[in-house]
């Protein structure tokens, strides 16, 4: 059992292949957390020491006992109220206004399987593969119940969370504040490693000394966001790839979250993650509950290498679906970049007919197809074909896509309007507008409230009707803006719901998708990467990583995206050359084995572009599909730190039983008369002897690995190496 309740000590461990997370129901019922790390099997609950803190205070029921204060002591679920001053995961009122409630031990059970949050993605797992316990705090004063609940994934090293909060009384309580994860540590001097950034440079991650000054990361924008990821690193001071006890802690959240890390007075450090509070406030009446979001967690004991495959695994078995989508993902051309709004069907067809001679297996017609949008300015939330604009019905020119022997998909941004459109002529309340305030557009569009459930209806019906009369194979579900003038015109008075149930609604609208249409493969996407996020991988298997395409910064983005999250769920594409974004010049076989470290596809005219390139178009393909399993099963690698090394980046991705490996090497700069520069590769079998199948050379796995490969110097910026590993 990888859960154990030990009824003497009222010790709860939670046991993993490799960690233990340990905690303690103790004095007068408050649930006290003990440790957390490396597999063992002990009674941690020596390391809790209490003395008299003076100006922490002691519970009444503790007589005169100074010693025992929730201000000094580490807690499960530390809720304000009870004495502890710090930051804490809950906040609650009650119906006169009053603050606070002292959460005590109810009970607690254990069950086979994963537990599952209605309206909210989560983590899934058969019964053999994961335990789940539930434990209850309650305060019958207060009129609140509290469920923690613990999901333990033995094989994966991953523990998830969640909390229910019910009103049991009798008068309405409000949830101002509610952490999915928190958790005090005891003795340890960290770092917190984000992923921070923005539009086009997402994820660059961000290493800070946790102190007494709290560090903190979150989004208000309505999405998880470009500028903050859910997802962090606490780690020793001095631990890197291979070394070090490292922590990871994730959001299954695409909506307004917040994180923070501190030291308080006495030197322990408190971890919680959650949903943003600001602009929260949740009512219950007397029976309600509240779910929080899930937070997942994992520890290494060696370092960020054996977070990220621990995270990775866990990503692609518990929480990505539609495992007949994580085999050989079509290699896609998307119009944007080659047409944006400009064209016709003749056009699409000769992309097409361009796509289809150099291998490419699907044309994705992205923005432009519906109502009378021929810019950025009209017709979202019109969700009719313009056969006008198209020459024929969407569901013809999909049979001549398919006819030509590609798939077809489609773009879509079914959260936003425009003012210029018909349905925000017939219902312009429909939007997030405040009435009688001054408004913000932003991309010259607004938001539609997806906190109503008629809305969220109207819209897929809407696109309903357009694919059912189309053969669709694909979806690109855009989003790109971030939400403001939170107001909703339903009646509704407590306005600190509506943002987490836009992200319901939103999650709503996107499973129905998946239900009707259970054969479309659904990529996610936020003005590229603003809302990459575990919570999306639940309903879109991938997501496009960023709006940014050049390769040489697409180098970094997928750096720090890779920490969390796997390959196989990164869109990434060539473009055009120069850059569209950055005006970058950067060779083709370079773009092309950046964008073979995710899902593949182009971003370009195939018909604009040279007999050369055409020639490296074709090797690209196949190159994607010989690498695939890999890129799809295998262990992500970084084999270099390129926010450091300007010099340049390269990372692996190997089989799991050592028996192959792609290693790509991109050079960032170049130098007169340069010296030569090693990289050390991973994850091979020492004792073996391996063939490049590129270049045809034969390595000693233990050479690589102790020496490494000596990168080649050659003439030209931005060049990329490419090896790939066969055990000979």
């Amino acid at each position: 059992m990888s859960i154990i309740f030990e009824k003497e000590s009222n010790i709860i461990s939670l046991n993993t292949a490799n960690t233990t997370y340990q905690m303690q129901i103790g004095k007068y019922g408050y649930l006290l957390h003990l440790y957390y790390g490396r597999k063992l099997n002990a009674d941690m609950s020596y390391l809790i020491q209490s003395y008299d803190r003076g100006f922490s205070g002691n519970p009444s029921d503790t007589g005169e006992d100074r010693t025992f204060s929730l201000d000094a002591l580490p807690q499960e679920f530390p809720a304000y109220g009870n004495g502890d001053y710090r930051d804490n995961a809950f906040l609650m009122k009650d119906a006169d206004g009053t603050f606070g409630c002292d959460l005590r031990y109810e009970g607690h059970r254990i069950e086979k399987g994963k537990y599952s949050i209605p309206s909210l993605p989560a983590a899934f797992a058969n019964d053999d593969e994961a335990e789940t316990i539930v434990i209850t705090l309650s305060d019958k004063n207060a009129g609140v119940e509290v469920e923690l609940k613990y999901g333990v994934f033995e094989r994966s090293d991953v523990i998830t969370r969640a909390v229910k909060v019910k009103n049991t009384g009798k008068r309405k309580i409000f949830v101002n504040r509610i952490m999915s994860s928190s958790m005090d540590m005891l003795g340890m001097d960290a770092d917190m490693i984000t992923f921070n950034g923005r539009h086009g440079n997402e994820r660059m991650p961000e290493r800070s000394h946790i102190g007494d000054t709290a560090l903190s990361i979150g989004s208000r924008r309505g999405t998880s966001s470009h500028q903050h990821n859910p997802f962090f690193i606490v780690c020793d001071r001095e631990a890197n790839e291979d070394y070090g006890d490292a922590y990871g802690f994730m959001l299954l959240y695409s909506g307004n979250f917040f994180a923070e890390t501190f030291r308080e007075q006495y030197g322990s450090m408190r971890i919680m993650l959650g949903i943003q509070p600001d602009m929260f406030e949740y009512p219950l009446d007397e029976g309600e509950s509240f779910d929080s979001p899930e937070a997942a967690m994992t520890y290494s004991e060696t370092g960020f290498t054996k977070l990220s495959h621990s995270l990775h695994s866990f990503i692609k078995n518990n929480i990505i679906r539609k495992p007949e989508n994580d085999g050989i993902r079509p290699v896609l051309v998307n119009s944007w970049e080659a047409a944006f709004f400009d064209f016709n069907a003749e056009k699409i067809l000769k992309l097409a007919d361009d796509a289809k001679e150099l291998g490419v297996g699907m044309l994705v017609l992205d923005d432009g197809w519906f109502g009378h949008r021929n810019d950025d300015f009209t017709s979202l939330g019109d969700w009719y074909v313009n056969e006008g604009k198209l020459g024929c019905s969407m569901g013809e020119l999909a049979a001549k896509i398919h006819e030509k022997g590609l798939k077809f998909g489609l773009w879509i941004e079914p959260e936003m309007i425009s003012e210029d459109s018909d349905l925000y002529k017939e219902h312009p309340d429909w939007a997030y507008r405040i009435p009688g305030r001054n408004f913000i557009r932003s991309r010259s569009q607004l938001v539609l409230d997806f906190s109503r459930k008629e809305i969220v209806d109207h819209i897929f019906n809407a696109l309903a009707e357009v694919i059912d009369n189309a053969d669709i194979d694909y979806i690109k579900m855009d989003m790109n803006r971030s939400i403001t003038d939170v107001y909703t015109g339903d009646g509704v008075q407590n306005y600190g719901t509506i943002m987490h149930k836009y992200c319901i609604g939103m999650y709503d609208f996107i499973e129905r998708l998946r239900e009707r249409y259970p054969e479309i493969l659904i990529e996610g996407c936020s003005g590229g990467g603003g809302r990459f996020d575990a919570g999306m991988l639940h309903y879109t298997p991938q997501i496009w990583t960023s709006d940014n395409t050049d390769a040489i910064e697409r180098v970094k983005i997928q750096y720090g995206t890779s920490f969390a999250y796997p390959p196989v769920t990164m869109g990434a594409h060539v473009s055009v050359v120069p850059n569209q974004q950055t005006g970058r010049s950067v060779p083709m076989k370079t773009r092309t084995a950046v964008a073979l470290a995710g899902t593949f596809g182009y971003e370009l005219d195939l018909g604009l572009i040279s007999d050369e390139e055409k020639e490296e178009v074709r090797q690209g393909i196949a190159d994607y599909y010989k690498y695939n399993a890999l890129v799809r099963d295998g262990l992500y690698y970084r084999l270099t730190d390129p926010m450091k090394n300007r010099e340049f980046a390269a990372w692996e991705i190997a089989a799991e039983d050592g028996t192959e490996a792609v290693v790509t090497i991109v050079t960032l700069d170049t130098h007169c008369n340069s010296p030569v520069n090693y990289v050390r590769f991973k994850g091979l079998k020492a004792d073996a002897v391996y063939r490049d199948e590129n270049s045809g050379k034969s390595y000693s796995g233990a050479a690589l690995m102790s020496a490494g490969y000596p990168i080649p110097v050659i003439p030209g910026e931005y060049n990329a190496f490419v090896l790939h590993l066969i055990l000979m």
